[in-house]
Formats: C-alpha cells, sequence, structure tokens
C-alpha cells in the first residue's frame, strides 16, 4: 500500500487544523474520514471526492464513537492515522474556574480523546500498524495564567500518550503528540470559553493574560495550512517524533521551559537521592 492510499480519521473538522488537515490530506489522496458534531460544517470538503467520507461525531458520547468508527472501517476497511484534533480552549483563574466548565472540557479534550482511541486500537492493533497524532498543545507542556484547566487536560494527554506509546509502539504502533503555540485559528476566537476573573488580586495574572489572548486573535504568527503540511509529513516518516511543537514562538517557550526544569532538578538532586533508603 503506497502512503496517499493511507485512511485518515480525523476528529474536529468543522475549523482550524482539523479542516486545513481534512482539506490537504483529501487533495492528495488518502482516504479520510472527515468528522464533526454537526456534519452540515464538514460536506464541503467532501462533496466531489470518491475519497472522502463525512461522519457526525461527538466525542463526548460513547455511541457516537462507535458508531462512527464503525461507518469508518466499513467504507474503507482499516484506519492508518487516527488524528485526535476535537477539543476547545477554556480559560478563568484557577479559583474562579466553574465546575460545570472544568469537567465540559476535560469531557473533549481528555475522556473524548481517550475514548475514540480505545475505539480504533482494534483495528491498528490488528493491522500491525498505525499513527495516533494526538493534538495538545504548548500548554502541554506549560501551565500559563488563566489556563489551569486547559493546560491540564492537555498535560493528561501528553502523559497518557507517554504510556500509550510504551504499550502500542511495539505492535507497529506509533504515537505523536503535536504542541502548537499561538495559530490563526478560532481557538482564542469563538471557539474559546471563559470566565472572567473579577477578584482584584488576579487582575495582573489570570485577567490580564485573557484579555491579551482576545487582543491577538486573528493576528497569531502560526499557519494551520503549514501545520497540516507537517503533520502530513511525518506521517511518512518511520520513525516520527513522539513531540512535535509548533511555531517558533511555542518552540522557545517549550524548549526554555524544560531547560529551567530540569536545572532545577538538578540542582536539588541531592536532596532528592538522599530519601531513599540508606545502603
Amino acid at each position: 500500500m503506497t502512503a496517499n492510499q493511507s485512511v485518515w480519521f480525523i476528529s474536529g473538522c468543522s475549523t482550524g487544523f482539523g479542516r486545513e488537515l481534512a482539506q490537504q490530506t483529501i487533495a492528495q489522496g488518502f482516504r479520510v474520514v472527515v468528522t464533526a458534531r454537526d456534519t452540515s460544517k464538514i460536506t464541503d470538503l467532501v462533496e466531489g471526492h470518491d475519497n472522502a467520507l463525512a461522519l457526525a461525531l461527538d466525542v463526548t458520547q460513547q455511541a457516537s464513537i462507535e458508531k462512527a468508527v464503525s461507518a469508518a472501517t466499513e467504507k474503507f476497511g482499516t484506519i492508518d492515522v487516527l488524528v485526535n484534533n476535537a477539543g476547545y480552549g477554556y480559560q478563568s483563574s484557577v479559583e474562579e474556574g466553574e465546575e460545570q466548565e472544568i469537567r465540559a472540557q476535560f469531557d473533549a479534550n481528555v475522556f473524548g480523546l481517550f475514548a475514540l482511541t480505545r475505539a480504533v486500537l482494534p483495528v491498528m492493533r490488528k493491522a500491525r500498524r498505525g499513527h495516533v497524532i494526538n493534538i495538545t498543545s504548548v500548554a502541554g507542556f506549560i501551565g500559563f495564567a488563566s489556563s489551569g484547566y486547559y493546560s491540564a487536560s492537555k498535560h493528561a494527554v501528553e502523559g497518557w500518550s507517554d504510556s500509550l506509546a510504551q504499550e502500542a509502539g511495539p505492535l507497529g504502533i506509533k504515537v505523536t503528540c503535536v504542541e502548537p503555540g499561538p495559530f490563526r485559528t478560532d481557538w482564542a476566537g469563538r471557539s474559546l470559553h471563559q470566565t472572567p476573573s473579577t477578584l482584584p488580586d488576579y487582575a495582573e495574572t489570570a485577567a490580564a493574560r485573557m484579555k491579551a489572548t482576545s487582543e491577538y486573535s486573528g493576528t497569531q504568527k502560526g499557519d494551520p495550512a503549514r501545520a497540516a503540511k507537517a503533520m502530513i509529513a511525518i506521517t511518512r516518516h518511520d520513525n516520527p517524533p513522539r513531540h512535535l511543537v509548533m511555531g517558533a514562538w511555542g518552540y522557545e517557550a517549550v524548549t526554555d521551559k524544560l531547560k529551567a526544569r530540569l536545572a532545577q532538578i538538578e540542582a536539588w538532586k541531592q536532596t532528592s537521592v538522599e530519601t531513599d533508603f540508606p545502603e
């Protein structure tokens, strides 16, 4: 089977990375399952393309997941690349976060991603090949003011992906987390949920960052089309990256954070090792 005969299953294709990735994979001749909660927002992507299938998918509903995966395998026989893209941002201070918003965030960004992957893994195991691409975020490495719950959701996916890679790697299944910085999608615009901070103590932290996020929406440096091209490119590698940070700002932020974290851990090495039983 040639690379362009691979079957892609992409969640969250109505806007942003998912829509751009769907357009490019379809144009390149891949067989593509395009999904969204509202199929009216994705039918234009598949019109006139025999290699594409539009399906309704709500990743927070198990029955919806099972129905979509079944329809995909019935149409194309297998799933080679799963792109877990569905999800959204939520901003609030940690103290002012709303329980309903927090749980909805985790249902979409974490539990829905877990459930969809579990549904696809049997197909990949049977084929002894596959590539799971999880769209996380720079926030999967760094907790920013106002993004505590969003960062927690992305940190959860990053840790889970480490375990998945250990378990699925020997079965021929690759795992990549894609970590975008600021990109010109709807993330910071109409897709973003916010609980405004009204406590004066958070005016210069959580509230200030929420204001800045709203102000830069639409002017971010990241190009979703270039990001989609990069994601397609890594699927053609025998040894794709476990992590792919997107954008210059994201690269600098993540590498600076990891260097600082390692330096701190090394500075406290003696305290760490002294917590073992003496030899």
